[in-house]
């Protein structure tokens, strides 16, 4: 228990999370019909996803203790909002995301949503928050559409 870290502990309960997750998404029925991907892949991807990730958590060398000083540190400022203000605010976005899906769309929603929220955190490189963000929703977008054949909404873009 010595070695057992914040992030060891945030791992181990992730794997766990993840197994539960898994068990579920094997025991999702196959269609019948054979199709090249069935409708247990995303589920299960996303799973191994998750629980690969909390593996390398519990991996994850533990920062070194930092040596102690008899002078108070002079203090910084805070960039961005309190933790408190962030949860409050990643609600309501949240929630603003969930209204605005349908008029503005999935490609345009979801960017704007993970922007915001990068801004929020107090993320403050624009260019990159842009092109990481709408790389991802592109890519699940295309995802979606293409290949799973999920209709999203379209909303405001042409495609």
């Amino acid at each position: 228990m010595k070695n057992l870290n914040a992030n060891r502990l945030i791992g181990l309960v992730m794997a766990l999370v993840s197994l539960g997750y898994l068990w579920m998404a094997y025991r999702i029925p196959t269609f019948p019909m054979p199709r090249p991907i069935d409708s247990d892949a995303f589920p299960k991807l996303l799973g191994l996803a998750l629980l690969v990730l909390s593996v390398l958590l519990c991996l994850d060398k533990p920062p070194a203790p930092r040596a102690k000083t008899t002078s108070n540190p002079p203090r910084q400022k805070s960039r961005g909002l309190s933790p408190t203000a962030q949860l409050l605010t990643t609600f309501v976005v949240i929630a603003l995301y969930a209204i605005s899906l349908e008029w503005l769309g999935f490609v345009l929603a979801s960017g704007l949503f993970g922007m915001g929220l990068s801004y929020c955190y107090g993320y403050r490189r624009h260019l990159i928050s842009a092109v990481a963000t709408l790389s991802v929703v592109l890519s699940l977008y295309l995802i979606m559409t293409r290949l799973l054949e999920v209709h999203l909404p379209q909303g405001l873009l042409p495609f």
